[in-house]
């Protein structure tokens, strides 16, 4: 799923589209695109990802987040894509982290940004990233913390996508997207209301990510567990539709929660 002189909380662009490039993966909804601006700025094109930034937009409306602790894996994945996938729920962490203050688990959390992002041959890009998150943790610059996420996920974007894996930009932001619902899901449970179920209630978003899946290159796509990924992620769009009138429900978000956490559970599934 390019970054200099932006100020506003945006996420993934690619530089560039590679000749022979696969076909875009679907139409990306509104509110998860970047900023006007930054997508001149940055060249945002069909290939771009969804923002995580701005999907955890949605999340400062659900506040108090509930806590779902998740814990890094002790050994790095071999399989890129899965190393892709991680860094999205990686990068999605450090937004919840940033948002419920923990400032004082950013310099771990950058240590990790730094492994995978050396593991997909972004190691560079991600090390300015780092270092500025912890700069910006030691000031408790909020803002500045959320920007430099933001940063990261721009430049490992656009060097998969140089180095022809735009399947693995779309991966870290399906990442980003599958820990923020599985957030959501269980803070919306916990403390419900019609609003709040509404904002977790995105079929459109569900929608794009089933095609995302479906349009990834068949040795990714082709695994047990991203068609069981697939078969879910169209199974929620469904329960995710609302009628005219009608209004989300404690027992449907109880059931979206089970869901999101099974969507979990196959997303960091390991090749073999």
């Amino acid at each position: 799923m390019k970054f200099s002189r932006t100020c506003l909380l945006v996420a993934f662009s690619a530089l560039s589209v590679p000749l022979g490039a696969e076909e875009p993966k679907g139409v990306i909804p509104k509110d998860l695109v970047d900023d006007p601006h930054v997508r001149e700025e940055l060249a945002v094109n069909e290939f771009t990802a969804p923002s995580i930034s701005k999907l955890f937009d949605t999340l400062q409306f659900l506040m108090p987040i509930a806590e779902v602790p998740r814990k890094m894996p002790a050994r790095m994945a071999q399989d890129r894509a899965d190393l892709a996938i991680e860094l999205g729920f990686l990068i999605a962490d450090g937004f919840l982290l940033v948002q419920a203050q923990q400032l004082d688990q950013v310099p771990n959390m950058a240590k990790d940004l730094t492994r995978y992002g050396k593991a997909l041959g972004a190691g560079d890009r991600v090390n300015r990233h780092a270092a500025g998150l912890l700069d910006a943790a030691k000031k408790n610059d909020v803002a500045q913390l959320k920007k430099e996420l933001t940063a990261t996920q721009h430049d490992v974007e656009a060097e998969l996508v140089s180095l022809r894996d735009a399947d693995l930009a779309h991966l870290i932001s399906l990442g980003g997207w599958i820990r923020a619902l599985e957030v959501s899901t269980v803070a919306v449970d916990k403390q419900f209301s019609v609003e709040r179920a509404r904002k977790v209630m995105r079929e459109d978003i569900a929608d794009y990510y089933t095609e995302s899946v479906a349009g990834l290159e068949p040795k990714i796509s082709e695994r047990p567990n991203y068609l069981a990924m697939r078969d879910l992620l169209a199974g929620l769009r469904m329960e995710m539709v609302l009628k005219d009138g009608e209004d989300p429900t404690v027992p449907m978000m109880a059931d979206l929660r089970k869901q999101a956490a099974k969507l979990v559970e196959l997303a960091l599934q390991r090749q073999q």
